[in-house]
Formats: C-alpha cells, structure tokens, sequence
C-alpha cells in the first residue's frame, strides 16, 4: 500500500502540513520571509506624490509608452518575412480553412509597403514609417509577444493593466503608487489622449482600479488642456495669492485637530497640487515657446494634414513633460472608432492600404522627431520609452477583403533608452509572422521587463484587494534579462 494512503501516515504528514502553514503565517507576520516578501511603498498621506525609493537600483527614472490603438500590423511594419513575399497570394499552409476574429481567411499577403535594411544593424522595416525606421539601431524589438485575447477592449486593458477585465490597476498607477514623483507641481502620471478622441477603454487604460484614486493618470492633450484652471474673472492675482494662503493656513489648523487622519491628508494634498497646477500646466502646455525649427521639425506647423500637426504637439507635450521630471507619460496614437472601421486607428480590415496609408504619416513624422529631440537632449538615459499596440494582425487578408484580422499570437513591441539593448532583437514569429516561436514572451514577461528597469520587483510589489495579494503581473511573469543593457 502507499504510505500516503496509510491512516497513521496519512494523519502524520497532515499534522506537518498544518504546522509548516502555520510557521509560514507567522514568519510573514513578522517580515522574517526571506522571498516573496510584498514590498509595499511606505507613503506619506500628507505627500502622496512624493518620489520613493525603488526596490533595486533602477536604470530608468521615467516612462514614456507610445500606445497604437486598433491594432498596429507587425506584418507591416517591424516583422519582415521574406517567405510572406515568396509565397504571396497562396494559402497559408496548414490553415487553408482558417477561421478567426472576424472570420475565414484567404491567402497569404506580402506588404504592400516595401521593406529595406536601416541603420549599421540592417535591420529590416517597412517604407510605411520611413523616419522611425531611421532609428533602428536605438530600438530593442521583441518580435514574440502573445497575448490572451482578440478583442479591442480586453486586449488595450490587457496592454495597461495585465487583465483583461475593466477595474484593475494601469501599469502607470502601479509605478506611481511605487515610486512617486519628482515633480510636486505637476501630476505624476499623465495619458495623453488622441485629437480624435480616446481609446476603445478609454479610462481604464490609464485608471487606478482599486490603487487610492491619487494614482490615476491624469487625461490631458495639447489641444484639449485641463479644465477650470484659469482664475475666475474679476478676481486679482494678488486676490487669489493670498486666498490660497490663507486657506492653506486654515487646512494646517484643521489637520492638527485630526492628526493621523490619512484620508483628511491626503484631500488637502489633493487640493494643494490643483491649486500649484493652475500655474504649472498652462506653462507646461504652452507651445509658444517652441522655435519654428522644432515644430517644423515634428511637422506641427503642417496645415495640408491637421491631424498630423495636433499629434505632432501631443509628442511636444509629451517631451515637455518628461523634461519636468513626469513619471509616466502614455501617449496614445489612434481612437476608439469613430466614422467606419479604421477611420480613427489601426484597425485595418477592409483595406489595410488605404487606411494605413493615412495613420502611417501622422505616426512617423512626430513621434521619429520626438525620439531624436528627447535622445539630443538626454532624456534617454533616463527615459524608457516603450511603444506597444493590443494585438498583432494575420499575415493572411480576410477572405473577400483586402485587410487583416487580429492575432493575438504573435506580434511585436520595441523598448528604446534607458536600460535596454540597442540595436537588439529578441524573440521571432514563425516565417510567415502568424505564431511567436522562439523565445515566447508573454505581455506578463512585457510588464514585468519594465517594471524591472524602473527598478521594482514585479513580484513583490503587492496590494491587497479583496483577500488577494494582487500584482500588475497576476501570478505570471519573468523578466526579459536579455534585453537589459
């Protein structure tokens, strides 16, 4: 008989068992874990934004993420297969009846964008971002990503948050709650929103979840400024200087009345950073102060594509807001869809073509000149700059179109700055870039990179929400140790 089904056997492991789980408990208590141990950050209610420490030495201090909403195709960008070329308009093999998001597929399709080798690395990237390609040997790519679903929304909160359900914590809140900010004058984290609008989960992209509601981004754009930050008309400067003194005075008085009150603290803080935001935004969003070259330069000043010029100043903003020490900056390019499919982001079905044709220049342009203007300036050696989409696409059109569905099983994201390898490549999809096949990452892995350059433990960074220690990563996640510099 096995000694785990004998009785006495049986009763004594189950003794041990109980005891080891018991002495676990109390060593947890007690913070005598040796690993696994949650580091959560000690955080001042009266300072909540007030930088801390990170759990290791960090190589990067800020982030800015690019966000292609939609869907950005790696078939037609940055994951060239020579074999797509070869075998374009034949059926993929093994899969001549596939059916996927929107349904049957038809026949292999090359790009129509022609790929060339950049940079001393060669690395090979479509004509369709022409300026971007141009910096190559700054990008660190990970062709392997898969992700867990291929639907829009769940799959941008799966990008943001690592879950694909709404009301989790966006990787932005996460760092803020972690580490802060070195600026207490403006707001920790900022989502820059699309002129067209926001992404298909709007908010939750950028939300606290269950984090205190302090560590949400704060959605703002250089053509749609905060709102109600101007003084009230018929009140002097002088007038408000000393308003705000003087309710300050009384906030002090009130809080020593209730010390240790956290939440009452944490509302005059609040309160406080408005009022300092009234003067800090309107001159951190103020692009008069640009020189022609620059905006020539990010193509603001264009007037034949006005769409591309209000990206363009969203990228300006962005880097102005890096430069006054803003933690974390997501800067989304596309919205959710308004006017037909593919109209307002990347989401290419019906003709991948056309559509990509107008998302292609307002991307490159802007962004390729915010990526030189922020590496002139030096932003990237403290800087991690990532630029991600939901999903990938098929290397197949949909079957009586000439546009490609989602594919959740292998696409691509690059990382440039601080922190990262360049010129690198990680990971690969198979010849036809339907499948990641070597060096499979998950957007856990993603996450948990990141955080790691940030200089947090993806692991051990916790918060406690309705019986679970809950994590960015869920119960999931390695770091990419081949792409650290």
């Amino acid at each position: 008989m096995n000694q785990f089904l004998d009785r006495r056997n049986f009763l004594a492991n189950a003794a041990s068992g109980l005891g080891g789980i018991a002495l676990a408990n109390l060593l947890q208590q007690q913070n005598l874990l040796a690993a696994g141990q949650s580091i959560a950050p000690k955080i001042d209610p009266s300072r909540p934004f007030a930088a801390r420490p990170p759990h290791h030495q960090a190589a990067a201090k800020n982030v800015l993420v690019i966000f292609c909403a939609g869907a950005c195709s790696q078939v037609d960008t940055f994951d060239y297969k020579p074999e797509l070329v070869k075998r374009h308009g034949q059926p993929m093999p093994g899969a001549e009846n596939l059916v996927t998001f929107q349904g049957e597929q038809g026949m292999l399709t090359k790009s129509p964008w022609e790929f060339k080798p950049r940079g001393e690395s060669g690395k090979m990237v479509s004509e369709l971002l022409p300026q971007l390609a141009e910096l190559s040997d700054d990008m660190c790519f990970i062709h392997s990503l898969t992700g867990k679903t291929n639907t829009h929304g769940p799959g941008e909160n799966f990008m943001s948050t690592g879950y694909t359900l709404d009301g989790f914590p966006s990787m932005g809140a996460w760092t803020t709650w972690a580490l802060g900010t070195e600026n207490e004058n403006l707001p920790a984290y900022v989502a820059i929103s699309d002129p067209r609008g926001t992404p298909q989960s709007s908010v939750n992209n950028w939300g606290p979840g269950f984090l205190p509601a302090a560590f949400q981004g704060t959605e703002f754009n250089a053509i749609k400024p905060l709102g109600n930050l101007d003084v009230p008309d018929g009140t002097s400067v002088s007038t408000d200087k000393t308003t705000r003194q003087f309710l300050k005075r009384l906030n002090e008085r009130h809080l020593k009345q209730f010390p240790g009150d956290s939440e009452l603290a944490a509302r005059i803080s609040s309160y406080e950073l408005a009022a300092r935001m009234q003067l800090s935004v309107p001159e951190v969003t103020d692009l008069s102060t640009e020189s022609q070259t620059t905006l020539r330069a990010y193509g603001a000043d264009q007037t034949e594509n006005p769409l591309k010029a209000q990206f363009a100043r969203n990228c300006i903003l962005a880097r102005r807001l890096l430069e006054q020490g803003v933690r974390f900056v997501q800067l989304f390019n596309g919205a959710y869809q308004t006017g037909g499919e593919g109209v307002s982001n990347w989401d290419g079905h019906k003709s991948i073509l056309d559509q990509y044709s107008k998302h292609g220049p307002v991307l490159d342009q802007p962004c390729a000149a915010l990526l030189r203007d922020m590496k002139q300036r030096g932003l990237l050696q403290d800087t991690l700059v990532v630029w991600m989409t939901e999903f990938g696409r098929m290397p197949t059109f949909q079957k009586g179109a000439s546009g490609r569905d989602h594919n959740p099983d292998g696409f691509t994201a690059w990382m440039m700055g601080a922190g990262v390898k360049a010129p690198f490549t990680y990971g690969a999809t198979d010849e036809f870039s339907h499948k990641a096949i070597e060096n499979i990452a998950t957007v856990y892995d993603f996450h948990a990179t990141i955080l790691h350059l940030l200089g947090l433990d993806h692991k051990r960074l916790t918060y406690y929400h309705n019986g679970f220690e809950r994590r960015l990563t869920d119960v999931h996640g390695e770091v990419i140790k081949q792409v650290l510099a």
